[in-house]
C-alpha cells in the first residue's frame, strides 16, 4: 500500500516535468536557483478606511507611530533552459504601530474614541508564481519579462482599550514581472527587479533596486532598496500603503 501511494504521488510531477521540457525545449535545464532575502521594513504611509464607503479615514503612519520591521522573503528559480523559467516566491510582512488616537475612528463595524490607546498591526503576506521569458541574452545586459499569479492574504487590525476589529482580506492578483541586469565586469552588476500593474480597481507595484556580486558563477549576494506599493479604493476597502525595506539576499544556483 505505501509503495501504491508513493507511486501515484511521483508520477503526477513526472508527468509535469516531462510536459514542461516538451513545452519549452532548449539547450538543457540549467538548474536550481535559492535566494534568502531579509532586512527592514518601514512605510511611507499607510492610509486606512474600512468599510471604504463609511469608515475613517486615518493613518497608521501619521496617527500612530509605526515600528519598523524585520522582514524574510524566500524565493525558489526553476530555470528550464536559457529562456524560460519558473518561480515561486514566499513573502510574509508584519509592521506593528501603536499610539494615542488624535480623532475618534470607526473601523470596519467598531468605534474608537479620540484619544484612546491603540495597537495596529499590518499584515501583508504574499505567495507568487512567475513565469519569465528572457528577451535580451547578451554579454553585459540581460533583459527578462513575463507575468506573475499572486496570492495576497493580508489584514488589518486595531485593538484598543474596550474594542478590537480585523479585516482579513484574501486574493488573486494577476501582475507583469520583469527583470533588467547590467553586467559592469568583475562579478558585479545591477539590478531592477518587480512586479507591477495598475488597474482601475487598484494597483500593485513590488520593485527592487540593488548591486549584486556572483562569485564562481555559484553563489550570489546584494544589498539594495526594495518598494512595495499600491492597494485599492473601492466600497469595502480603502487601503494604499508604501513600503519601503533595506534588503541583503544571498542566493545559490544548483
Amino acid at each position: 500500500m505505501i509503495k501504491s501511494r508513493g507511486s501515484r504521488g511521483i508520477l503526477p510531477v513526472l508527468l509535469l516535468i516531462l510536459l514542461l521540457n516538451l513545452a519549452f525545449p532548449g539547450t538543457g535545464s540549467a538548474g536550481m536557483v535559492f535566494e534568502f532575502e531579509t532586512g527592514s521594513a518601514f512605510t511611507s504611509y499607510n492610509d486606512v478606511r474600512i468599510p471604504g464607503d463609511s469608515g475613517t479615514l486615518f493613518s497608521i503612519q501619521d496617527d500612530l507611530n509605526p515600528n519598523a520591521s524585520l522582514y524574510f522573503r524566500l524565493r525558489a528559480t526553476w530555470e528550464i533552459n536559457r529562456d524560460h523559467a519558473f518561480s515561486v516566491l514566499i513573502a510574509p510582512l508584519r509592521l506593528d504601530a501603536s499610539g494615542i488616537t488624535p480623532k475618534a475612528i470607526t473601523f470596519y463595524g467598531k468605534t474608537f474614541a479620540a484619544g484612546e490607546m491603540l495597537d495596529a498591526n499590518y499584515r501583508f503576506d504574499s505567495y507568487r508564481l512567475t513565469y519569465r521569458y528572457t528577451l535580451v541574452d547578451e554579454p553585459d545586459f540581460q533583459f527578462k519579462l513575463g507575468l506573475t499569479a499572486k496570492i495576497r492574504d493580508a489584514a488589518i487590525s486595531i485593538r484598543g482599550e474596550s474594542a478590537e476589529s480585523e479585516r482579513v482580506n484574501t486574493g488573486f492578483v494577476p501582475l507583469v514581472n520583469f527583470s533588467l541586469q547590467w553586467f559592469m565586469g568583475g562579478g558585479i552588476s545591477l539590478l531592477l527587479d518587480g512586479d507591477a500593474l495598475a488597474a482601475p480597481q487598484g494597483r500593485a507595484e513590488d520593485i527592487l533596486l540593488g548591486v549584486q556580486y556572483d562569485l564562481d558563477g555559484k553563489y550570489f549576494f546584494r544589498a539594495g532598496w526594495r518598494v512595495v506599493e499600491g492597494g485599492a479604493d473601492n466600497e469595502k476597502v480603502y487601503n494604499f500603503t508604501w513600503v519601503n525595506y533595506i534588503s541583503l539576499a544571498a542566493g545559490i544556483r544548483l
